[in-house]
């Protein structure tokens, strides 16, 4: 295959942080890598420098003679694009320079859409939804047909139908990409080659051939390979430290040389300690309460309307200890309102559920407003002292810390500088320490690197009580939950033993589902004002929700990293942002429930 661009010995730092450290590979014509790797350690800045938008430290990158590239940012400009500025105008303008004819671009936009689903041309951006915006941008950059595109975490913003469709769409692509995602399945299902950057490789990357299974299975051979490494260095070193303490005299030069081999095998064993070291973290596991209750929840019948739109129902749902349910399907098909009816915190339309006796609940709340952001991380994770009691043993805050993954020099950082998926991984260690029958997970995945992942896989694995997860992570999903319940927005449910049954359930009722007539509304108990709150409130949501991500990109900004202030600041504006969608939703419960009495 030939080469599209190579990098040699290229380094970044933020601040006195380096990010990466002399890294060298090669992308080549034909290939679909998947670029991974833990937070901080720069994935999406390595993807400004192949595109050109920042420069390394230090190294070279070399592109092919020619080489267009395209690059898709985590947040794309289609984001701010003013009224009256259509699906049809963002396209048109992103073939702009080309060189093509007006029939040529129109032509190429029109295929474009069909593949997309964009069917009304003439829709405004800015009324579309983040998922939506997500899919213009997309296109945008793979109209322009680059030599090379580079995607940015492109998942974002997608619920799991927008997914399932990026895979088809990059699976179809003619030319070749690199794209940064914490998404597993995605990465099994559409690459072709595995990167992954981390500080326990010497080089600071390890590249596999093959899909993400593959690289799982060749990553675990050198890991295991380094680790005999170290075992046997270490042997080594033991005796020559016994010959070093022996006093020996430098008198000749075999003796200087020993010596200096033994220096070196010292510094050898130190860097192979420390490398190894990166990636262990224990698996924690979530506290379970003592009820042996034969049925935790049973939920008969029920069901729930919302806007004028049935969610699901009525349907059944039975959990006892040791089940773990799935719940997925589109944004808006109601599967943080069946979280909550589950739980007892939200009343169903029609139907009943009934919990067991002193059921000990824990919910995530995957909008962390459960969190004290000026809390330092050390009060976070042990609240008094320096023990944390587990499991009726007591464990020390720094090793807490490190089953987190977090340093021992974070944990005097207030939570409002940490990252978004250093918080989740918090609340999760809070979770963790509570007794619980029934553990109802919204979204923890968010935010989280493929290494904070497959710590939190590994400890609801085992967990004995009734588990309910909403992820859009579906490898999580396969490898935790036993069965799925997939909602279709519309009211329809299935229950099924895996994805795939789902996907192909979900494909065949779309094909038989006919477009939805707008549902013709009664008289309502509102008055005219309140009438037209209740119609515009979709548009006040959806506006709202694109606030949430605007303050999230803004604390993620790398450039206010160091300033607690600010990210205090920021923090502040993104949970108040995120307290006015859930005012609105409760508002909306609230006018529709009195507009169908």
């Amino acid at each position: 295959m030939a080469i599209l661009l190579s990098c040699r010995e290229l380094s970044k730092s933020f601040g006195s942080r380096p990010l990466f450290e002399r890294l060298s590979f090669g992308l080549f014509d034909g290939e679909r890598t998947g670029l991974i790797g833990p937070n901080g350690t720069g994935k999406s800045t390595l993807l400004k420098i192949l595109a050109g938008l920042e420069t390394p430290d230090a190294g070279t990158l070399s592109p092919r003679r020619g080489l267009r590239v395209g690059y898709l940012p985590q947040q794309d400009r289609v984001e701010d694009a003013p009224p009256g500025i259509t699906v049809l105008d963002r396209l048109l303008a992103a073939l702009e320079g080309l060189g093509l004819e007006d029939y040529e671009a129109q032509a190429r936009v029109e295929a474009g859409m069909d593949r997309a689903g964009f069917r009304d041309p003439l829709q405004e951006v800015h009324k579309l939804s983040g998922g939506w915006r997500k899919r213009l941008a997309i296109l945008a950059q793979t109209l322009r047909e680059p030599d090379l595109l580079l995607l940015d975490e492109p998942t974002n913003h997608l619920d799991l139908e927008g997914v399932l469709w990026l895979e088809r769409f990059l699976t179809g692509m003619r030319f070749p990409f690199l794209v940064v995602t914490h998404d597993r399945r995605f990465l099994e299902r559409v690459c072709s080659r595995v990167i992954e950057l981390d500080r326990r490789y010497p080089e600071g990357h390890l590249s596999s051939a093959g899909s993400y299974s593959k690289f799982l299975e060749n990553r675990e051979i050198f890991l295991d390979a380094q680790a005999s490494r170290e075992d046997s260095v270490r042997n080594v070193v033991r005796g020559e430290i016994e010959w070093l303490r022996k006093g020996p005299r430098a008198r000749t030069t075999k003796q200087k040389a020993r010596i200096d081999r033994a220096g070196r095998l010292i510094d050898d064993l130190s860097e192979l300690e420390y490398r190894n070291a990166q990636g262990r973290a224990t698996t924690i596991d979530f506290l379970a309460g003592d009820r042996q209750a034969n049925r935790l929840v049973n939920a008969v019948g029920v069901s729930k309307t919302l806007g004028g739109r049935k969610l699901f129902g009525p349907l059944d749902i039975a959990l006892r200890p040791g089940d773990k349910l799935g719940l997925i399907g589109e944004n808006g098909s109601g599967k943080t309102t069946l979280m909550k009816t589950l739980a007892g915190l939200l009343p169903p339309d029609a139907g009943t559920v009934k919990l067991a006796e002193g059921m000990k609940t824990v919910i995530f709340d995957q909008h962390r407003d459960t969190l004290d952001l000026s809390l330092t991380l050390r009060r976070a994770l042990c609240p008094a002292g320096e023990h944390v009691e587990y499991n009726g043993a007591f464990v020390h805050v720094n090793s807490w810390a490190n089953r987190f993954l977090f340093r021992p020099e974070q944990l005097d950082f207030p939570l409002a500088r940490l990252s978004g998926g250093e918080q989740s991984r918090v609340l999760i260690a809070g979770l963790m320490r509570q007794p619980a029958d029934l553990l109802l997970l919204d979204e923890p995945t968010n935010d989280l690197d493929i290494r904070s992942l497959e710590v939190l896989e590994n400890s609801l694995r085992d967990f004995p009580g009734a588990l309910v997860l909403v992820t859009h992570d579906r490898y999580l999903l396969d490898r935790i939950c036993g069965a799925v319940l997939g909602l279709d927005g519309r009211g329809g449910y299935g229950y099924f033993g895996g994805l795939e049954q789902w996907e192909q359930w979900k494909r065949e009722r779309d094909a038989e589902q006919p477009p939805e007539a707008a549902p013709e509304r009664k008289p309502s108990a509102l008055d005219q004002r309140e009438a037209a709150e209740l119609r515009n409130i979709e548009s006040a949501i959806r506006a709202a929700e694109k606030k949430v991500d605007i303050a999230a990109a803004a604390l993620e900004d790398p450039a206010i990293a160091t300033d607690s202030e600010e990210l205090h600041r920021r923090q502040v504006k993104l949970n108040e942002a995120r307290a006015r969608v859930a005012a609105l939703f409760e508002r909306w419960e609230e006018l529709e429930a009195r507009g169908r009495s």
